[in-house]
């Protein structure tokens, strides 16, 4: 009687463990995809955060060993501004959807609503270009965006420089097999700031004395645009608070009557030099018109000196302003003492090193002090004004 053998089909499954020959083939045909639909894009590397000196190194901003893109330039706020870039350039093909850059109308002010890109990249092929995966720092320039035609004062076509902000598995880059292909970037224009120096520092083309800032960068237009403002603005409010210097304030007496000025002595002598003959109400006490930053332009215009002391020679009724108070304080002089007034708490709006108040000389001190035998600045970073310190 013949034995019977029992036969075993393989069990079917699109997914293996291993990456095998059907990972391969549809890793070239979707690498096939980009090289004829894709376009060029070049990357410029991102290597990390320059180190700093060894005399600069802090607990917060370390120096490291090397170079390298996993290093964090500051701890204590999680940035990398100082940025190294590969001087070398890698090209790649890039796919992405093409759309049209509007302003955003729906809500205040101006906003652009596609300045984000989203493209696509093969990843074996990015990998072995870069020698690592695209990572947020990379800085990717489109070539076939280039405006040749830009109205400026440079011959040069304005390129276009994006900055990686993340890097996905895109959803459409998986094959059959369950495993991915694709990865899917997330891009964003770069501006004139300290993070992309190293690349708006490169030469607008080859043999050019400009650079990619002289042709990018909108700072100097940017500026001078808000200078003009701000010139407009202090022709036009050129003090904070209000102006009450046109408006007269009436000296009463304790019975609510007009404080009348008077001269009826017989004999006019220096006690009186003061009376002058314009003079019919007697100078108030304080000004008419209480409120926030009214300054000291409420005395009717009356004289006035000034200095960093009081004058020796003083009627009743004198005004003085000490200009070594800050802010500066006027006082009337009532026959026996000095009495403050007002003071003058009117100032310029725009933030200079002339202005003089308290926040002025506290955000722009030069200052130093001697404190051990060390020149220390007085205006500090907590970083640094709170680093512990040996003391031998």
């Amino acid at each position: 009687m013949p034995r019977s053998i029992n036969m075993c089909m393989p069990r079917l499954s699109l997914y293996k463990p291993e990456k095998g020959n059907d990972y391969a083939f549809m890793d070239k045909q979707v690498y096939e995809m980009f090289t004829v639909g894709g376009t060029d894009i070049f990357v410029h590397k991102y290597l990390g955060p320059n180190n700093p000196d060894e005399a600069d190194a802090t607990a917060d901003q370390p120096r490291y060993n090397a170079v390298k893109e996993t290093n964090i330039q500051d701890m204590l706020f999680l940035e990398n501004r100082d940025r190294k870039y590969d001087p070398d350039i890698y090209t790649m093909r890039g796919i992405y959807n093409v759309q049209d850059i509007d302003f955003d109308m729906s809500q205040f002010g101006l906003f652009l609503q596609n300045d984000t890109l989203f493209m696509t990249i093969h990843i074996n092929n990015s990998v072995k270009t870069l020698g690592r995966k695209i990572m947020s720092g990379d800085v990717i320039e489109l070539p076939h965006l280039k405006d040749e035609y830009a109205a400026n004062d440079f011959s040069y076509a304005l390129k276009r420089f994006y900055v990686v902000e993340d890097v996905n598995r895109a959803a459409e880059g998986f094959s059959p097999t369950w495993y991915p292909h694709l990865y899917r970037i997330k891009l964003k224009q770069i501006v004139d700031s300290q993070e992309f120096k190293e690349i708006l520092d490169l030469p607008a083309q080859e043999g050019s004395t400009d650079t990619l800032r002289d042709v990018l960068s909108t700072y100097e237009k940017e500026m001078n645009i808000n200078n003009a403002v701000i010139a407009q603005a202090e022709a036009d409010a050129p003090k904070s608070g209000y102006d009450i210097g046109h408006y007269y304030t009436l000296a009463t007496n304790d019975d609510g009557t007009v404080a009348l000025k008077t001269a009826d002595e017989t004999d006019i002598d220096a006690s009186n030099i003061g009376v002058q003959a314009g003079d019919i109400s007697d100078r108030p006490d304080r000004a008419g018109y209480q409120g926030y930053l009214l300054g000291f332009e409420g005395n009717n215009g009356a004289p006035y000196g000034m200095g960093i002391s009081f004058p020796t020679a003083s009627v009743d009724g004198d005004y003085f302003l000490r200009t070594d108070y800050s802010p500066k304080r006027l006082f009337k002089y009532d026959g026996n003492r000095w009495i403050k007034l007002q003071d003058g708490v009117r100032v310029d709006l725009t933030n200079t090193d002339t202005r003089n108040t308290q926040k002025t000389t506290f955000i722009n001190n030069p200052a130093t002090s001697q404190i051990g035998g060390e020149t220390v600045p007085e205006k500090q970073s907590l970083s640094k004004a709170l680093r512990p310190k040996a003391d031998n």
